[in-house]
């Protein structure tokens, strides 16, 4: 069950579409999203390695509490009136009864509150990273090989999704990574009126061929439909365009089959998705 979504924010201008995407997948399992504004410390941001005076050390703390309180109030009134306007709960502490949020404030850098907090959420939202501003990316890696939690990743949109989660695709190729994303994901997967396994026919062998996963999801009481289609290259672009001709509202995959580092340098399927996908994405590793 999805109970506990986290939405870690900065003053960067995307929480507010980050906790939207949130809102549709709260609402659709009455789940209680906590929104965390991450404060950087002052130490975090010395310049490492130079010696600073006594002085000039003192102010930088001192206008680094100014400017982090002054972010703090503002983000915060932005996001409670976003949150009324999602018809989010304000006063729920996550009861299960209607989609709640809350706001906390934790100090220290982003990926070290993500790590810490993360690995007690059910999923965590975070904005699509920038490629173009060099803004996101740690985010998004801190949370799937930190936290070893359900990762959705919101590109921008104007307006946010209202549903998520009714119209499911779910990425197969029998990978290790596949089957964690089936694992961690069946909540989603139950809350769907619609399900397609999309593949290209490329599995493990016998007992990972989407014939198999159709009959095991068929166990635990879940239909799904066989959507093949066929590419051997641009096959992170072919995954996004399967899901748009479908009419899904959400992809599930698994990530980063080769490492993170090389996808970056070197591209492939999941760096391919984190570049352009316009859809959201739920990915798992």
């Amino acid at each position: 069950m999805i109970r506990k979504i986290l939405v870690p924010v900065r003053g960067d201008g995307k929480g507010d579409n980050a906790l939207a995407h949130a809102a549709a997948i709260a609402h659709r399992h009455n789940a209680h999203i906590q929104v965390v504004h991450c404060r950087p410390r002052p130490q975090d941001l010395m310049p490492y390695g130079v010696a600073i005076p006594e002085f000039l050390r003192k102010q930088i703390v001192d206008h680094s509490y100014q400017v982090a309180d002054q972010e703090e109030q503002g983000m915060r009134g932005e996001l409670e009136v976003l949150a009324r306007n999602l018809d989010l709960d304000l006063n729920g502490h996550g009861s299960g009864d209607r989609a709640s949020v809350s706001f906390a404030e934790e100090a220290g850098r982003q990926v070290d509150v993500i790590k810490r907090l993360g690995r007690l959420a059910d999923l965590i939202v975070v904005p699509k990273p920038d490629r173009d501003r060099n803004l996101g990316h740690n985010t998004l890696k801190t949370a799937l090989f930190h936290a070893s939690r359900p990762v959705m990743m919101a590109p921008m949109a104007n307006p946010a999704p209202k549903v998520l989660g009714a119209k499911v695709t779910l990425a197969w190729n029998g990978s290790a990574e596949a089957a964690r994303a089936l694992s961690q994901c069946k909540s989603i997967l139950r809350g769907a009126e619609k399900i397609w396994v999309l593949t290209n026919g490329s599995d493990s062998g016998p007992g990972t061929t989407a014939a198999d996963l159709q009959a095991y999801l068929k166990l635990h009481e879940l239909t799904a439909e066989i959507h093949e289609w066929s590419a051997s290259q641009r096959i992170g672009r072919a995954l996004l365009d399967a899901t748009r001709e479908l009419g899904a509202d959400l992809m599930i995959m698994g990530a980063y089959g080769e490492s993170h580092e090389r996808e970056t340098v070197f591209g492939g399927n999941t760096q391919t998705i984190v570049d352009t996908a316009e859809i959201p994405v739920m990915l798992n590793h």
